[in-house]
Order: C-alpha cells, then sequence, then structure tokens
C-alpha cells in the first residue's frame, strides 16, 4: 500500500491549496478516505473524510474552510483548504477513514502569518 500526498507549500495566511493523495495497492472505490495532519510537537488528528458514497464529514477546525473529494478513476483523494490560517500549518496526509493502511510521507502545509 502506498498513499502519496502532494500539493503542500508556504502560504500566506488568507490563501488556499489543494491537497492531493494518490493511494495505490488498495481497491480505493471500496475505502472510505479520510485526511490527517500533524502539526510541529502535536498529536496527528483527523480533518476530514469522504465515504464510498460521497460522504463528507470535517474537524470544527476546519469546516466552512474545507472541502473534500475523490476521483475513483485516479485512485486520488483530494482537500481543498481556503482562508488558510497560521494554525493550519502541518504535515497532511491521507489514510483509509479509520487509518488502517500505512502512513504515507505526508505533504507539508505552511501557513505564514
Amino acid at each position: 500500500v502506498q498513499l502519496q500526498a502532494s500539493g503542500g507549500g508556504l502560504v500566506q495566511a488568507g490563501g488556499s491549496l489543494r491537497l492531493s493523495c494518490v493511494a495505490s495497492g488498495i481497491l480505493f472505490s471500496l475505502n472510505d478516505m479520510a485526511w490527517y495532519r500533524q502539526a510541529p510537537g502535536k498529536q496527528r488528528e483527523w480533518v476530514a473524510s469522504i465515504s464510498i458514497t460521497g460522504h463528507t464529514d470535517y474537524a470544527d477546525s476546519v469546516k466552512e474552510r474545507a472541502t473534500v473529494s475523490r476521483d475513483n478513476a485516479k485512485n486520488t483523494i483530494y482537500l481543498q483548504m481556503n482562508s488558510l490560517k497560521p494554525e493550519d500549518t502541518a504535515v497532511y496526509y491521507c489514510n483509509g477513514l479509520y487509518a488502517y493502511y500505512s502512513w504515507g510521507q505526508g505533504t507539508l502545509v505552511t501557513v505564514s502569518s
């Protein structure tokens, strides 16, 4: 199993980023998927999820600012983040909804104030 996240970078507060994560080695279309993040010195936390039927859920900290989507044909999950805040600075990862796969390397998002 490989979970390859990309799209991170340095952005000013108020900016936007679109993260992507390509999954290989799993039956992607049969998996509820999720985004997680880990800020410096903090534990990894759940950010957003999308079910196989397209139902989405968001952490309160990103609700109204994030949109999660998926493309089963590309085995890819996306996270559109708007109105970014410095507290969104973290390494972002994708995984199955209950994080049952090995973690990939993630993609670093740094939001400057």
